[in-house]
């Protein structure tokens, strides 16, 4: 069992940047793939980044490529995503997930842990 608390959310201006962090419960964080999902009103939940454990390598979805970062600290049990350039189109409540992936890393049905999430409004 995993539990995940995201934190960092907030409301930042068009252009401007935040960085979320995901912390994780549990002695075995270096072999979960991270993954950050979002959710916007009315909207179907999307993928935006993922991390495999492991080896590091990182995926995006286009819509935030070149602008966001995932990354993460197995010391500290934490992923992060850093957001810059930030378009009010990226306004959403934004989610961790962790599972041992071995499927697709877009996929949510791929993660069996998530956290609450977290609200980030990006105004014009």
């Amino acid at each position: 069992q995993v539990q995940l608390v995201e934190s960092g959310g907030g409301l930042v201006q068009a252009g401007g940047s935040l960085r979320l962090s995901c912390a994780a419960s549990g002695r075995t964080f270096n072999s979960y793939t991270m993954g950050w999902f979002r959710q916007a009103p009315g909207k179907e939940r999307e993928f935006v980044a993922a991390i495999i454990r492991n080896t590091g390598i990182t995926y995006y979805s286009d819509s935030v490529k070149g602008r966001f970062t995932i990354s993460r600290d197995n010391a500290k049990n934490t992923v992060y995503l850093l957001m810059n350039s930030l378009k009010p189109e990226d306004t959403a409540v934004y989610s961790c997930a962790a599972g041992r992936v071995s499927g697709s890393v877009v996929a949510g049905s791929s993660y069996p842990y998530w956290g609450q999430g977290t609200q980030v409004t990006v105004s014009s």
